[in-house]
């Protein structure tokens, strides 16, 4: 395998030299230029891409963590990210976390070892001081979904509990009254944002539910099947129904067919996110429309930002709002 001072001595220059071509020096003459470009292609000599990245601080690359890759919630957000980080010639390098501290940790690790000039980060298991402290390693890193009062100029994240409250007021303005709440068993602070968000519309309305009208499961689709079955398994008198997510939402539709119950003039429902899912379910299902991609974008934007330019960052937290999407999925009632 040929050594950069094969490529010296084939191209009649000093090693110096091949350094600044290769590291695209604008010391480097045209000629010293065409000489070592034409070296390396007749020795078949590729630079070493961890050597470069020491000579010039950079390695083009961007990392970013996200829970679950295969959820297309994340998939939207990692798709962003590239978009900027090829925008900006680099390549991105995916963690998974699935909620797990010690995968959060260990792919947080791997992005700042691997040298990664900016981080876009989803983490929700490891603790405020833990990722502080990551801040600290790595300047151009910005956390997405998730507020830190000390990393506030690095955070970008939604009003969850504006989101859940929205939903339930829009379905108490129909005339319903029997709400019930399909959650998230995972322990992240969005579940307890939107329970806290659907729980205050209610108390708003003097609607006060029973913690029965409450039913957890894992936040796919699967687990709104199990939860919508758990419902209907206790008898409850329900006319509508907040989900955590669109997944979980279409799980219910799937349920609530199976069973025989007319969506939406039997029961109404509203999801959570308006990822693709919420427009291809039948009835098209009403939603809450998280701007993931938005967010990620100016998130990886950011982070390229404050990986030049750390003490010139606007420090103002970063609070995206979510807005209704009114489809098919829910019907006015007279009475409950």
């Amino acid at each position: 395998m040929a050594t950069i001072k094969d490529v010296a001595k084939a191209a009649g220059v000093s090693v110096a030299t091949v350094s600044r071509v290769i590291n695209k020096s604008p010391k480097a003459s045209q000629a010293s230029i065409d000489a070592v470009t034409k070296a390396m292609s007749e020795l078949g000599y590729r630079p070493n891409a961890a050597a470069r990245a020491l000579v010039s601080q950079s390695t083009q690359t961007m990392g970013v963590l996200v829970s679950d890759v295969s959820d297309p919630f994340f998939g939207t957000l990692v798709k962003a990210v590239d978009t900027v980080a090829r925008q900006h010639g680099k390549h991105l390098l995916v963690g998974n976390g699935y909620h797990n501290p010690e995968d959060e940790r260990r792919s947080i690790e791997l992005l700042i070892n691997n040298r990664c000039d900016a981080l876009v980060i989803h983490a929700k298991a490891l603790s405020d001081d833990e990722l502080i402290a990551f801040a600290q390693e790595a300047p151009g890193m910005v956390i997405i979904n998730r507020f830190i009062p000390e990393l506030a100029e690095r955070c970008i994240y939604l009003d969850n509990h504006k989101g859940a409250h929205l939903a339930t007021d829009f379905l108490i303005r129909q005339g319903h009254s029997k709400i019930a709440f399909i959650a998230s068993s995972h322990q992240i602070t969005d579940v307890d944002e939107r329970l806290s968000g659907y729980r205050d519309a209610l108390q708003e309305h003097g609607l006060a539910q029973p913690d029965s009208y409450v039913e957890y499961g894992d936040p796919s689709s699967e687990g709104g099947e199990q939860a919508m079955l758990n419902l209907l398994s206790k008898g409850l008198e329900i006319s509508a129904i907040v989900a955590y997510n669109d997944n979980m939402a279409a799980g219910a539709l799937s349920v609530m067919e199976e069973n025989g119950i007319a969506v939406p003039h039997q029961i109404s429902i509203v999801g959570f996110d308006d990822g693709l899912i919420a427009r291809y379910v039948k009835p098209r299902l009403t939603t809450v429309r998280y701007p993931i991609q938005m967010m990620a974008e100016n998130a990886a934007q950011l982070a390229l930002y404050l990986a030049k330019q750390p003490a010139e960052a606007d420090t103002s937290p970063k609070r995206y709002s979510p807005t209704m999407v009114k489809r098919d999925s829910v019907a006015g009632t007279m009475a409950d």
